[in-house]
């Protein structure tokens, strides 16, 4: 019998626990989802997550950058700290769902944070039951600001990896994602790519639409410049260790149609998988834009910022996760994801501390197509709430299995 055979033999059934409360975690998603909040400041999902987690046994504290919240559970029993994760903000997005608890307030729950919070939630309220059974502690650390704001990083800065007086041996996140309902996949290695963010400005001379040659004209320049970027990507990265580029905005203002205008705004979207890419990201970037508007006779102002680092699951700790979730949900439940996803994740900062796993949990409605429906961020994603048990349980059952094992 193997160790994590060992563990499971004496765990709970967190599944049938969580179905006993799932009418409960439905709710709270549900109006999650109908009150998105953005960015770093979230105080009303901040006190819905507090209501909810009320009278468990949780050390509880929450941030003074951001409104986080931290929540320690201490087992019974010694043994490691492991961490938990669940991100809460929203998007910038009109939602087109036309669901009876949809938002209607702009903004969107349309990455599946409001079932990330939710199913911390539930794995707080399995793991606080079983308290007597648990060695060493669980924290849940539930996170403003994945949407381009970092707020991990915010959260490290604040001593989330430090709550319990201990690191963390593991820390374990799952992301909502369409496809069919119910199967958990991960990978060893990179699972999602590191992001980064162009923003050029090409400067030239503006003048009369009709006269170009008393112009220096910053339009054909900045249109060979996103031409050059795709070019620049194609020809310098591995098709193995993948770069994509792309143009996203482009901007020469709202002057009259019979203007040439100074300048041209453009940014862009990078993703990466690995710190060689982005050491020749940072290098070549830069070195194509400038010498594209050189050669016009422009000036240009071009800066690459990276953003969020690729998030790295580790491979022992994630093999442990695996054989943990196919031992309680069945080998046909868990699948290994073939190639990394080119989206971007900052539980990646987590990860950079701590070994652990990032898995996505497939939650396509069961009435939709699944290889027909839209993705994450766009305004008519659908994810059905069913998965809510499933997702607690996960997450209950491998903190317990990974703290049993010491």
């Amino acid at each position: 019998m193997t160790t994590t055979e060992a563990v499971l033999t004496t765990a709970p059934d967190f599944a049938a626990d969580a179905a006993e409360i799932l009418p409960e975690l439905v709710a709270l998603r549900r109006a999650l989802h109908a009150d998105p909040e953005l960015g770093l400041d979230l105080p009303r999902t901040q006190a819905k997550v507090l209501e909810a987690l009320e009278g468990l046994p949780l050390e509880i504290t929450t941030g003074t950058r951001t409104t986080s919240v931290v929540a320690v559970l201490r087992g019974a029993l010694p043994g490691p700290t492991v961490l938990l994760r669940g991100d809460m903000d929203g998007l910038p997005v009109d939602e087109a769902t036309g669901l009876d608890y949809a938002s209607t307030n702009g903004a969107m729950h349309a990455c599946g944070h409001d079932l990330h919070t939710t199913g911390v939630v539930g794995a707080a309220r399995l793991l606080s039951a079983r308290r007597e059974q648990l060695a060493g502690s669980v924290i849940f650390m539930f996170q403003p600001g994945e949407e381009g704001h970092g707020g991990a990083k915010v959260m490290i800065e604040e001593g989330v990896l430090d709550a319990a007086g201990e690191r963390p041996v593991a820390a374990y996140g799952i992301h909502m994602a369409p496809g069919p309902r119910g199967v958990l996949a991960t990978r060893p290695g990179t699972i999602m790519a590191g992001a980064g963010m162009l923003h050029v400005t090409v400067k030239g001379r503006g003048g009369h639409g009709s006269q170009p040659q008393h112009a220096l004209d910053p339009v054909p320049a900045a249109a060979e410049i996103v031409l050059a970027l795709q070019t620049f990507v194609t020809r310098t990265f591995d098709a193995f260790d993948p770069v994509v580029l792309s143009v996203t905005r482009m901007s020469t203002g709202d002057g009259a149609i019979n203007v040439i205008p100074e300048q041209v705004e453009l940014a862009a979207t990078v993703r990466y998988m690995s710190a060689a890419s982005l050491e020749a990201l940072e290098a070549g970037l830069p070195r194509v834009v400038e010498g594209l508007a050189s050669a016009h006779g422009l000036s240009v102002d071009v800066s690459f910022e990276a953003t969020y680092p690729a998030t790295v699951n580790d491979a022992e700790e994630t093999a442990f996760t695996v054989a943990t979730l196919r031992g309680a949900f069945g080998e046909q439940r868990v699948q290994n994801l073939p190639a990394p996803v080119m989206g971007s994740e900052d539980f990646s900062f987590v990860l950079n501390e701590v070994p652990g796993t990032f898995l996505a949990l497939l939650a396509t409605p069961p009435e939709m197509d699944p290889g027909a429906v839209e993705f994450n961020h766009s305004p008519r994603v659908q994810f059905d709430d069913a998965v809510l048990g499933d997702q607690a349980a996960a997450l209950a059952t491998v903190a317990f299995a990974r703290t049993a094992r010491g």
